[in-house]
């Protein structure tokens, strides 16, 4: 990806038109840290990161530059739907060929 944590972080608020106060009063940091973040001179931790992901409806690959979706699945989320996907399939071709040995 060709972007950084914090040109992600900044981005994310000023698509929504917040301000970095109640950004950060929102996430229980400063102003000044947060300013910090998005210009990239600190380092979150990774409970600010979570934090944010869940603020901003986004995923933490996302964020961290990883992927180029908001909600970009991860490989174990995939796999796991496609899990559920298969389960329900099995489960509806069981329903047909039960109706189909009642028919007479």
């Amino acid at each position: 990806m060709d972007r950084t944590f914090s040109e992600t972080l900044l981005a994310l608020r000023l698509g929504r038109n917040l301000s970095q106060r109640t950004v950060a009063a929102e996430l229980g940091i400063s102003q000044p840290l947060l300013s910090h973040y998005e210009k990239g001179t600190r380092e979150p931790g990774l409970n600010f990161v979570c934090r944010a992901c869940d603020y901003y409806g986004v995923t933490a690959d996302y964020l961290l530059g990883r992927a180029s979706h908001p909600g970009d699945l991860s490989l174990r989320e995939s796999r796991a739907f496609l899990a559920g996907l298969r389960g329900a399939l099995d489960r509806a071709e069981e329903a047909l060929n039960t109706i189909e040995g009642e028919k007479p």
